[in-house]
């Protein structure tokens, strides 16, 4: 087998989901509702923390930040699923590789960054509610919200460079439906041990210290949880934090999965099927986990329904 230093004209083949063209357009019609849901729902939450006034409040800033991330995840990836999925050929060029590589991953990155300042937020509402205001003014949301962001794109920004600085071998074929660090970097011709330790680090930063802020966060909250005499705090406590808890969980474990727990041994129609689930799956359930048990959420959506 060849080496060749790829060129912008150079093409990876995508295996995508499934050869048969049957299942094919199943899982286009499935994959192209799930998305459709997706984006109605963000963009509902977006739209009904502005319309209402009473959803002014950090904890909805920052979820407003997190329905934007999903909807450019989304779009930075379903998409092209479902082209190659209706034409049932999935060739990608280079650069349009690294670039989908770094759209997702930069807002994946963004993404846990934000779980993390949620976690804190949460503390500070519930643990300290006296200073929460003052500590969690509008500059202070500004500025967590834009170093998540901030944060995800340089991550994403040191890891695709590192990783497309390799040659590759012909033919590049991925076995996946997008292009991801773990399976770009089987292609590569010369050693990648160096730039898999690199992306292991900033994997490991990106993934441990907001899950570490999340567990801390929680531990003291439930601790002040279990000191309140109130059935009604405790009940608006478990309320709100259990929404965050369940998106955390289905977040990190599918991006540990891929990004820390090694591949070697581990069938790729597995990892198709973990990426699958945080790719299409988790952005969907997103605005549903936090809008189902919400009281709030209930209440401007009944105002805005009854507006003439």
């Amino acid at each position: 087998m060849g080496v060749d230093n790829f060129t912008s004209s150079a093409e990876f083949i995508l295996v995508g989901l499934s050869n048969d063209r049957g299942t094919q357009i199943l899982l286009f019609v499935l994959i192209l509702l799930t998305y459709s849901f997706t984006l109605v729902g963000n963009l509902g939450i977006i739209m009904l923390v502005q319309k209402d006034s009473h959803l002014h409040t950090p904890m909805y800033f920052f979820l407003t930040h997190l329905s934007s991330m999903e909807i450019c995840y989304v779009t930075s990836t379903i998409p092209q699923m479902l082209a190659h999925l209706l034409m049932g050929r999935a060739g990608l060029s280079l650069i349009r590789c690294a670039l989908q590589m770094y759209a997702a991953l930069s807002l994946g990155s963004a993404e846990a960054f934000l779980l993390g300042v949620i976690a804190y937020d949460r503390y500070l509402a519930i643990c300290h509610p006296l200073i929460y205001t003052t500590a969690m003014g509008r500059w202070r949301q500004l500025q967590l919200a834009s170093a998540s962001w901030v944060g995800g794109f340089f991550v994403a920004a040191v890891c695709v460079i590192i990783t497309f600085s390799h040659p590759f071998c012909r033919p590049c074929c991925i076995n996946h439906f997008i292009c991801e660090i773990p399976m770009v970097l089987k292609l590569a011709c010369d050693d990648t041990h160096t730039t898999e330790f690199i992306n292991f680090l900033f994997a490991g930063t990106v993934i441990l210290i907001p899950f570490s802020v999340i567990l801390i966060s929680y531990g003291l909250i439930l601790f002040s949880v279990f000191q309140m005499q109130s059935a009604t705090g405790l009940r608006k406590a478990f309320s709100t934090c259990g929404s965050h808890l369940a998106v955390v969980i289905m977040f990190y474990g599918g991006t540990t999965f891929t990004y820390i727990i090694p591949q070697s041994g581990r069938s790729p129609d597995t990892d198709k099927q973990i990426a699958v689930f945080y790719v299409v799956v988790t952005p969907l359930l997103n605005p549903i986990i936090y809008t189902l048990r919400n009281k709030d959420v209930h209440e401007a959506m009944v105002k805005l329904l009854q507006r003439p």
